[in-house]
């Protein structure tokens, strides 16, 4: 008998998850043999390991190799319960969260939904350049870059034939990084003997970046090595460099006082973040302050201030307790914000004191390409083929499922010896 079929379970402590990211599901596993009842709710019954999303995007994965049934991860769990839904509502006086049809009483209760794509007051552009934070999207950024392949090899025009072979890349930060690299070898490697009325090796890949170097929150020589890693692939890097208009054919840029248009067929996203919707919630029905992201500001045990059992954490929460500057939105720290909530909720129960959180930084990875990456650790800092092998490694690890961590290794072993991208299809009509 467990908390969930126990008839005293209403005695029990509950606690509701609402995500099941990094953040939700890392909660949910390390509560899993706690004295209490846990509800992990999602809109989605999966979890998507959005480090290798561009992967999708690009054609070396396919969704399933990186998502995994949340059901399925926390099975063994008996004290817990998987819902699909969508929280719309809380009721801090209450202690409720209102779902799409129905109501749940929480304890403890903890959101973790996460980010989604902020185009700074131009929304209008969204249509013409996705960004990458679903399955959906990946899947339309890998319709994008392939379709204009296609249409490349039927444009007769040689100008409208050179737009379809651009591709422009807004946000110089690790996911713009991975995907300019990615489709360089796409167009220099895996396509290259595919076309017959193209030369694929001639496609134009720009990355824009508006500070004075790619990946800013790295050291200055790691930046300057990624940048030279990508111009070795093909790539054009851009810093300083401002985007103030974005057309179905077109992106306009501005480099200092200098205005210019490039014609480009493709653009794609990857430039910046805002908090999910439940931070407006949570401001609005439990005083929580935000950011100019929408990021929640957390108190030092990661709670809302005035709310002691109401917990924001991962991309959604703005924890400035540390270092003095906010923790990165990275997967690592969603994982271990999750473990300690869980391990704050099992101290509090036994009547123990917890202590703040504090983040163990590993170190951070960016890839490049193949043989290519940059790593950035406490005690060493390199680029190359070892922090390639580095990054290879520590993304198997972190997958959540054995059989996602055996069909990737297997795809990516596969594709460094061919060069070649099995999963490049094309899954919606070419317009």
């Amino acid at each position: 008998m467990n908390a969930l079929t126990d008839p005293l379970a209403h005695n029990v402590h509950k606690v509701v998850i609402v995500g099941g990211g990094f953040g939700g599901l890392y909660t949910a596993k390390a509560l899993g043999h706690a004295p209490v009842q846990v509800t992990l709710i999602d809109k989605r019954n999966f979890h998507l390991f959005q480090p290798l999303l561009y992967q999708v995007a690009t054609g070396v994965l396919s969704p399933a190799d990186i998502a995994s049934p949340i059901r399925a991860v926390v099975s063994r769990n008996q004290n817990t319960q998987v819902l699909l839904d969508e929280v719309i509502d809380i009721d801090p006086a209450q202690k409720t969260v209102r779902l799409r049809n129905s109501e749940l009483p929480y304890d403890t209760l903890i959101v973790a939904t996460g980010v989604s794509h902020h185009y700074f007051g131009n929304d209008q552009w969204q249509p013409m350049a996705p960004g990458l934070k679903t399955v959906e999207d990946a899947l339309e950024m890998r319709r994008r870059i392939f379709v204009a392949f296609e249409a490349a090899e039927k444009e007769p025009d040689p100008e409208k034939r050179r737009a379809w072979l651009t591709f422009a890349i807004v946000g110089g930060g690790p996911t713009g990084v991975e995907l300019a690299g990615a489709i360089a070898e796409i167009a220099h490697g895996s396509l290259k003997k595919d076309f017959r009325n193209i030369d694929t090796t001639k496609t134009q890949i720009l990355l824009f970046e508006g500070l004075d170097r790619i990946l800013p929150p790295y050291p200055p020589e790691l930046s300057a090595k990624a940048a030279a890693a990508l111009e070795r692939l093909g790539v054009t890097v851009k810093t300083n460099t401002r985007v103030t208009g974005i057309t179905a054919d077109a992106i306009a840029i501005r480099q200092g006082d200098r205005e210019s248009e490039i014609p480009a067929r493709t653009v794609l996203w990857a430039a910046g973040v805002k908090a999910s919707a439940m931070g407006q919630v949570l401001a609005k029905r439990a005083g929580a302050n935000l950011d100019r992201a929408g990021r929640v500001m957390v108190e030092p045990d990661l709670s809302i201030p005035g709310h002691d059992n109401i917990f924001a954490i991962g991309d959604l929460a703005n924890f400035p307790h540390q270092d003095e500057k906010p923790l990165p939105g990275i997967a690592p720290v969603a994982m271990q914000q999750g473990e300690y909530v869980a391990k704050t909720i099992v101290r509090r129960l036994k009547g123990q004191f917890s202590p703040p959180f504090r983040y163990q930084d590993a170190g951070s990875l960016a890839v490049i390409g193949q043989n290519a990456a940059v790593v950035n650790l406490k005690f060493a800092r390199f680029s190359g083929f070892l922090a390639w092998l580095i990054w290879v490694f520590a993304h198997i690890y972190y997958l959540i499922e054995f059989d996602n961590k055996l069909v990737v290794m297997v795809q990516w072993g596969w594709n460094y010896v061919t060069r070649g991208r099995g999963a490049r299809l094309i899954t919606r009509d070419v317009e």
